[in-house]
């Protein structure tokens, strides 16, 4: 007896302990975009990884970006006009100061950078939103450049569920510069959106694809300008043999401030193609391009789309497009990359605002009048063309620092960038009272040379 006794008993820790065993195996989460390189891709991490890779809840970022920009038309006042990379002409400046990173607990998920330096001010200036309601949403905000926390469900090859403050898609450009093949961003990324506010769901069916629906705020706003939210989603596409890539971005909401009947529609689109790879080679070691193509519109309200209509109001739209290719040398090392883009925008709804006296902006002391005294005109109809086209070299000795040496040149149909007189005063200082003669010196065409600093850790 007692031996049935034992015998069963050992059976049954045998079973328990091979189901134990059963139980604590391993599941192997799918990565997505697994084995395929990104780190040549305009507007992606060149990184090839982390040196905080082995630290197990939480991998720190930091990130900083120190440019000096002349501007051949010398401004009087040192202000950069049309920008959001720069903001200062003939100035050493600090234009962004990132430090943060991801946090992961099991599969709670979260990420928070932190946002110093001009960026800070140059990029939430064009926000209309803080203006509806109150506690001052622009300083909220204005030193978080992501912020947001969810959840991951181990399905497929992953999904992501997040809210906050994260990082727009629109224009292909990264909003960190440090991963882009160039310093200016031309029209179709420097004029589209830097941020979202809100929630989107990453979904990723297979390796090789990310479906990404969001439901956000508005267009690059931190609240809303009228009752509906601002709906969109990204499709992306990353071929197994790391050499293309396909993506598209999509968008629709209500975003005139005060104006709930015009709604907004654009499309954003990139192609990218590396198509020589050698990586060490002494000589070239490998060569790619991104064409980036963008169309939209505004309607209703006033406004018509496409087509101007007596009674509709005149068209009001968004179509522009940008290329650049970009060669590496000796072993990735170094880097030369060429290109530009064109824009038309009819209506300037996409149009960044000239600063000072030629700022179109509400007063944050008093919103029923504009910052400046001669504010650059922005009313449907209006018409706005414009071309760049730049170049620039890269010097890249490990993986964390590029030093860059860039050529700008751009243009418009209008009076748009800063000119000799300046955008400020007579004096190019905030104190002077102005001239009564004086006006802010727009011009058509700005050459400029850019040195910049990237550091990423």
């Amino acid at each position: 007896m007692k031996r049935n006794i034992l015998t069963t008993v050992s059976l049954f820790l045998i079973l328990s302990l091979a189901n134990a065993q059963k139980d604590t195996t391993t599941v192997v989460e799918k990565i997505p975009f697994d084995g395929i390189d990104q780190t040549w891709q305009n507007g992606s991490d060149r990184r090839e990884y982390s040196v905080f890779k082995d630290m197990k809840f939480f991998t720190p970022s930091i990130l900083m970006d120190v440019n000096y920009t002349h501007s051949f038309n010398n401004p009087n006042d040192n202000t950069v006009v049309g920008s959001t990379a720069l903001a200062r002409n003939n100035e050493v400046q600090l234009s962004a100061l990132h430090f943060g990173g991801d946090f992961f607990y099991k599969n709670a998920r979260a990420r928070v950078m932190t946002q110093f330096g001009t960026r800070s001010i140059v990029v939430p200036r064009n926000d209309y939103s803080p203006y509806r309601g109150q506690y001052e949403l622009a300083n909220v905000y204005r030193y978080l450049s992501e912020a947001y926390a969810g959840y991951h469900i181990n399905k497929w090859y992953g999904i992501n569920i997040d809210a906050g403050m994260f990082m727009s898609y629109i224009g292909l450009n990264s909003y960190y510069q440090p991963e882009n093949w160039e310093y200016q961003a031309s029209y179709t990324s420097d004029n589209t959106p830097w941020f979202f506010n809100g929630v989107r769901i990453q979904i990723f069916p297979t390796k090789n694809i990310k479906i990404e629906p969001w439901i956000i705020n508005g267009w690059q706003s931190y609240g809303k300008f009228n009752k509906m939210p601002g709906i969109g989603f990204n499709f992306t596409y990353m071929s197994s043999n790391s050499n293309v890539k396909l993506l598209t971005n999509n968008y629709y909401g209500t975003d005139a401030a005060g104006i709930p009947d015009r709604i907004r529609f654009h499309s954003d689109n990139s192609f990218l193609l590396r198509y020589y790879n050698k990586p060490t080679a002494k000589g070239i070691s490998k060569m790619a391009f991104s064409l980036t193509g963008d169309l939209g519109f505004e309607k209703g309200g006033g406004v018509n789309g496409f087509k101007d209509d007596d009674v509709k109001g005149p068209a009001q739209y968004f179509a522009s497009a940008m290329f650049y290719n970009r060669i590496w040398f000796n072993k990735n090392t170094m880097a030369w990359t060429i290109g530009g883009g064109l824009m038309n925008n009819p209506g300037r709804y996409l149009v960044l605002y000239p600063t000072g006296q030629a700022s179109p902006l509400p007063n944050p002391t008093n919103p029923t009048q504009t910052e400046g005294a001669f504010p650059f005109s922005a009313n449907p109809g209006d018409q706005f063309h414009g071309w760049d086209a730049s170049t620039n070299f890269d010097y890249m000795p490990n993986q964390s620092i590029t030093f860059r040496f860039e050529y700008v040149h751009r243009e418009s149909s209008v009076g748009y960038f800063a000119g000799a007189g300046g955008v400020t005063s007579q004096t190019g200082y905030t104190t002077s009272v102005l001239d009564p003669n004086w006006r802010p010196d727009l011009v058509k065409s700005e050459s400029r040379i850019i040195f910049a600093i990237l550091f990423r850790l």
